[in-house]
């Protein structure tokens, strides 16, 4: 017989006892514990530990239980949404239903430029419930941004981030979808800098998957911390609703374009000087093809085929990139524009001229 089997089978069978009582002895002091663990059975007061930190310790018979514990925060979207609510309006109109963002305190509103086109007067309801009629102070269909003005001067408003928000960051829009007011659905960032050309204007867009149908027009595009980073205007679909391509104007021209229309400050947009169109194969970029005399582009020495394919550090794809980009600046404004002339890179500081806006 194999002697390395007999000297390894021979113990087991001397100590065969001791393994059983080890282990009933085992379960008789799990099951005091389990004992000790049942509020009111006479255990040891539980202290819960409930500093921010990942887990909860919690201490029973001298035995430590981790346990999942749940942070302030882990609800972004109704924290924002608490705070947004509150600054945003429902619109009633000649023609239809839209929303609003409370940008001022003493009554300014700022909307979607097309929500108010035709009316001198529109009807507006807060939050509460109150109902109000609003004035059309101006509108600028070139950013489809416009301003109303109601008779109060204690309302809530809402706190605008002009920074560029980042592409997958959390989105919230809040608004009257279908004249269903305090709506809030969510998504998130899906593009910025998206061009959107609608009526043969071309527009630089915040883009976003949450869902927006008619009536959000107006309203509020907000970050986890219920600041508005856009105005929501449009949605391309096929279906007549939400297919989750969501548009929404910057804050920072919203916001812009809003305290001239209350200033009464010229309302001019940014004028470049050039046509062009896309090219046709090799890097992509707007091809000139005409230079409009007495120009910032005639001044800057941008000529005929070149190809444009930078704008203030921003990718052009074709020419309604470009125009679109045109149309996020303002007469005055010095930018780089970064072009490919005769195959070699070549980049010319261009200080924008003005044409007056749109305020039909």
């Amino acid at each position: 017989m194999n002697q390395e089997t007999r000297s390894g089978a021979e113990p087991s069978r001397k100590r065969g006892i001791w393994p059983a009582i080890a282990y009933f002895a085992g379960v008789a002091a799990l099951v005091v514990g389990v004992y000790w663990a049942v509020p009111g059975s006479g255990s040891q007061p539980v202290e819960t530990v409930s500093d921010p930190v990942e887990t909860t310790t919690t201490t029973v018979a001298a035995v430590a239980i981790e346990a999942p514990t749940y942070l302030l925060g882990e609800e972004p979207i109704a924290d924002a949404a608490e705070i947004i609510l509150p600054s945003v309006v429902h619109i009633q109109t000649s023609s239809g239903l839209g929303s609003g963002v409370i940008y001022d305190s003493d009554g300014l509103i700022i909307t979607a430029a097309h929500v108010v086109a035709g009316d001198d007067e529109v009807r507006i309801r807060f939050n509460d419930g109150e109902q109000v009629t609003g004035t059309v102070v101006g509108a600028v269909s070139d950013v489809d941004i416009a301003v109303i003005q109601v008779d109060r001067s204690d309302l809530p408003a809402a706190v605008f981030n002009t920074d560029s928000p980042r592409v997958g960051q959390l989105a919230i829009a809040v608004g009257s979808p279908w004249g269903l007011e305090s709506t809030v659905t969510a998504g998130i960032i899906s593009a910025i800098d998206q061009t959107n050309c609608r009526f043969d204007t071309c527009f630089s867009m915040v883009q976003t998957d949450a869902a927006l149908n008619p009536g959000n027009s107006g309203g509020a595009l907000v970050d986890r911390h219920g600041q508005v980073v856009g105005i929501n205007v449009s949605i391309f679909t096929t279906s007549g609703t939400s297919d989750g391509v969501g548009f929404a104007v910057p804050s920072e021209i919203a916001m812009d374009y809003a305290e001239s229309i209350v200033s009464g400050d010229p309302l001019e947009t940014a004028f470049l000087g050039v046509q062009g169109d896309f090219v046709s194969e090799g890097q992509a970029g707007a091809v000139v093809t005409e230079v409009f005399a007495d120009t910032s582009a005639e001044e800057a020495g941008i000529e005929i085929d070149d190809v444009i394919i930078s704008f203030d550090g921003v990718a052009i794809q074709g020419i309604d990139d470009l125009a679109a980009q045109v149309r996020t600046h303002r007469p005055g404004d010095t930018i780089e524009i970064v072009l490919l002339r005769g195959g070699e890179t070549v980049t010319v500081e261009v200080t924008l001229g003005a044409r007056a806006a749109d305020l039909s």
